[in-house]
């Protein structure tokens, strides 16, 4: 068997923009910037006008995936997902901090443990 921290984060952020989607999307006239859209114009971009660009987050904001644009991506290295994945894991394995399980939890997780131990002993 394998496992693969790098696809755990990847995952983690697909999970998250997931569980964002689910609670749902505000819809108001701030996020659906209609008066960006008739400010600029039909036929024009409004990706790149101040609306989109404050709301653009507000439905997924991955921690590794990339969504610059093309040259900027490119200007600050090209690194792929997997690379991006693989920095990540290696931050979190320096710098995370693992809270200790309170001591009547890990007093009940023994007594299972030890209860299956006890059950599957064969006689």
């Amino acid at each position: 068997m394998t496992f693969s921290l790098e696809q755990l984060v990847i995952d983690n952020d697909i999970i998250t923009m997931i569980k964002t989607v689910m609670a749902g999307i505000p819809v108001n006239d701030e996020t659906l910037g209609l008066e960006a859209i008739q400010k600029v114009g039909i036929g024009n971009n409004f990706l790149g006008h101040k609306t989109t660009l404050n709301n653009i987050d507000l439905v997924s904001d991955p921690n590794v995936m990339d969504r610059d644009m093309l040259g900027d991506w490119k200007n600050a290295g090209s690194k792929d997902l997997a690379t991006v994945a693989h920095e990540r894991v290696l931050e979190i394995m320096k710098t995370h901090k693992v809270k200790p399980i309170p001591a009547d939890k890990l007093e009940a997780m023994k007594a299972v443990v030890d209860k299956a131990d006890k059950d599957f002993k064969l006689n």
